[in-house]
């Protein structure tokens, strides 16, 4: 029922989180109790957005599997919704429940920090597109398609 999120953590410099991030892994199960009936009272409450993360990074964890699944943040607000560690390699997701997500100050900073090999920002629309080098927006219905290997 609950997803239990744990940090990464490594000496870069910076002061990071050190909390594990909490998910409801059902949204059914969260959109009744948080009281809501409709897709317009979904929309409309502040819930949304980490309701729509929460249902990307189960659909995300399903696609590649939970094993070495992490997130990551800083005490100055960069961060990365999920980081997945395969082959010695690092794989980033941002997911944003957006019509045209775009890149962030933050999103370049965790590629160089982390030394990602790829960042996916995993949002709700119809289409693939790159945003910048190391980074592509991808709809969620497409995130078995992405590969994640060495």
């Amino acid at each position: 029922m609950i997803r239990v999120l744990p940090p990464w953590f490594e000496n870069v410099g910076k002061r990071v989180v050190k909390a594990p991030k909490v998910y409801i892994r059902d949204s059914g199960i969260l959109h009744y109790l948080l009281g809501l009936e409709s897709m317009d009272d979904l929309v409309r409450h502040p819930a949304y957005g980490p309701s729509w993360e929460g249902l990307a990074l189960e659909q995300t964890l399903i696609a590649f599997g939970a094993r070495q699944a992490y997130f990551w943040g800083t005490h100055r607000g960069a961060e990365l919704d999920l980081m997945l560690l395969r082959g010695g390699r690092r794989w980033g997701f941002e997911f944003k429940c957006a019509d045209a997500p775009r890149t962030t100050r933050s999103m370049h900073s965790v590629i160089e920090d982390l030394g990602l090999q790829h960042l996916w920002v995993v949002y709700p629309g119809e289409l693939e597109y790159p945003l910048k080098e190391k980074i592509t927006a991808v709809p969620l219905r497409k995130i078995r398609e992405i590969k994640v290997t060495n």
